[in-house]
C-alpha cells in the first residue's frame, strides 16, 4: 500500500486550516509583535502542541464521540468561546496602556512559558478542530494504514502547525511591524480583541450545532 499520497493529502489539508485566519493567528501575531520573537516562537510551539493533541484525539475517534454526545460538544464549545472572550476583554482593558519594547528584547523564562501555555489553550479553545481533524483522517487515511503511519503523522502535524506559526512569529517580530504596533497599539489591540470576541461569540452562539 502506498501511504505517501494519503499522508501528503492529510498534511496539506491541515496546512490550509492552519493558514486560515483565526484566533491562533491573531494570538501568535500579537505575541510576536508586542513581546518578542522568542515569545512568538514559544507561542508557535504551543500551537504545534495543541495541533498534536487534537490530531491524536482525532485519530482515536474523539470526533465520533463528540458527534454523538451533543451536550459534551456544546459544553466544550461554550468553554472555548468564554476563553476567547476572556482574551478579548484583556486586550480591550490594556489597549490604552503604553508598553516599551526594546529592539533587542529577550523573552524571560516565565514569559515564554506563559506564551506557550496560552497559545496551546487558544489552539484547543475550539473543539470543532477535533471534528475537522477526524473528518480529514476519515477522508484520506486508509482503513488498513500501516501502524507506523500514526507514529509519523503526529510529529508531521506538529511540524506543519508549529512551522506555519514560526513563520508568522518571525515575520511579525521584525522591527518594522513592531514599530508600527507600538505607534498604533490601542487600535491594534482593540481590533485583535474584537476579532477574538467575535470568534468567541460565534462559538457560544453556535454551541448547539454539530
Amino acid at each position: 500500500m502506498n501511504i505517501t499520497i494519503p499522508l501528503l493529502s492529510i498534511l496539506a489539508s491541515i496546512a490550509v486550516g492552519a493558514a486560515s485566519p483565526g484566533p491562533s493567528f491573531v494570538f501568535v501575531t500579537r505575541t510576536a509583535i508586542a513581546l518578542s520573537r522568542r515569545d512568538g516562537l514559544a507561542a508557535a510551539f504551543g500551537m504545534g502542541v495543541g495541533g498534536v493533541i487534537y490530531g491524536g484525539l482525532g485519530l482515536f475517534g474523539l470526533q465520533a464521540i463528540l458527534a454523538q454526545a451533543e451536550f459534551l460538544y456544546m459544553a466544550l464549545k461554550v468553554l472555548g468561546g468564554l476563553y476567547l472572550l476572556w482574551l478579548a476583554l484583556g486586550l480591550w482593558r490594556t489597549a490604552s496602556k503604553p508598553i516599551v519594547v526594546p529592539k533587542t528584547i529577550e523573552g524571560r523564562p516565565h514569559s515564554l512559558r506563559r506564551s506557550f501555555t496560552l497559545a496551546a489553550v487558544t489552539q484547543l479553545s475550539n473543539p470543532k478542530a477535533a471534528i475537522v481533524y477526524g473528518s480529514i483522517f476519515a477522508a484520506f487515511l486508509p482503513a488498513q494504514a500501516p501502524t507506523w503511519t500514526f507514529a509519523v503523522l503526529l510529529p508531521a502535524i506538529f511540524a506543519v502547525e508549529a512551522g506555519w506559526y514560526t513563520i508568522v512569529a518571525v515575520v511579525f517580530s521584525a522591527d518594522r511591524p513592531r514599530a508600527l504596533y507600538l505607534r498604533w497599539k490601542s487600535w491594534f489591540d482593540r481590533a485583535a480583541g474584537t476579532v477574538m470576541g467575535a470568534l468567541g461569540l460565534r462559538l457560544i452562539l453556535g454551541a448547539g450545532k454539530v
